[in-house]
């Protein structure tokens, strides 16, 4: 997407809550970084089915959303075009307005966890991770797992219906995947313990009770930036293994972000110093 003409442009992220967002202020940053005098980017609160109202009312001065959760469905549900790996993926956290007025969603979580994957130190020869839960944030995490080179994941779910997506996924893109209940610990501590990394994908307190199975994890990503740190990430760092955060993924999937709303480079260097600040 080339940068547009005719002024200053607007962007927000939409979500509910999202008052705990730090979207805004990575991409003010990167506005500002960017010389983009008068663009604006907000913190809209929008429910998944608000989204599409809010998005078809968004006048030509709007060049595009980062979506969080609930509306990352309604949102890839809305656009006019999607990108491969969102289609792939079955959700978006991005829409862009293209030259024409249409939407377009994107994925970019999936460079977000790529980007944590590399944070923690996950060997290029890692082939066998552990991802705890089923729910939206799995499924660009089991898509950049697969593009890391990963053969094999263990899937933590509470039920095999819930399960479902992230499996159909994790077998189109060759992953072998292996059901773990939440109550069934030993195999999970097993599990664990011959994993290169563990994505945990679920809010601090519905991981609490795994923590005793979680704490050996050599290497953890936990999706959770606020508040942080999380009491598995406490555990996993008393344990001596590497954890990193959600604000790195939110990082690296803002850069991408960044690059289609403005048709730029991304500041890369200004967004992070947001987040060290």
């Amino acid at each position: 997407m080339q940068l547009m003409d005719g002024g200053p442009r607007k962007a927000a992220v939409l979500g509910s809550p999202v008052g705990h967002s730090r979207s805004p202020d990575l991409h003010r940053a990167a506005f500002a970084a960017l010389g983009l005098d008068g663009w604006t980017y907000d913190a809209l609160e929008t429910t998944a089915e608000e989204l599409p109202a809010r998005v078809a009312a968004a006048g030509p001065e709007w060049t595009g959303f980062s979506v969080t959760m609930p509306g990352k469905f309604a949102a890839l549900a809305v656009a006019d075009e999607r990108t491969a790996r969102a289609e792939l993926i079955g959700s978006a956290n991005t829409l862009i307005r293209l030259p024409d007025g249409r939407w377009r969603a994107d994925c970019t979580d999936v460079d977000g966890m790529t980007g944590a994957l590399a944070e923690a130190g996950v060997p290029v020869a890692a082939r066998h991770a552990v991802v705890v839960g089923a729910g939206g944030t799995a499924l660009p995490t089991v898509a950049a797992l697969a593009d890391w080179g990963f053969t094999g994941i263990v899937l933590v779910a509470r039920s095999v219906e819930r399960a479902a997506g992230v499996v159909e996924l994790a077998g189109r893109l060759g992953l072998v995947c292996r059901l773990v209940g939440f109550e069934n610990g030993p195999a999970l501590a097993e599990s664990v313990a011959g994993a290169d990394v563990v994505v945990s994908t679920v809010p601090a307190p519905a991981a609490e009770p795994l923590i005793a199975s979680l704490r050996g994890a050599a290497r953890l990503v936990d999706v959770i930036y606020d508040p942080w740190p999380t009491p598995l990430a406490r555990a996993v760092t008393e344990s001596g293994g590497v954890v990193v955060g959600g604000l790195t993924m939110l990082l690296n999937q803002a850069y991408s972000q960044s690059e289609q709303f403005t048709g730029r480079p991304a500041p890369k260097e200004a967004m992070a110093a947001v987040l060290r600040a």
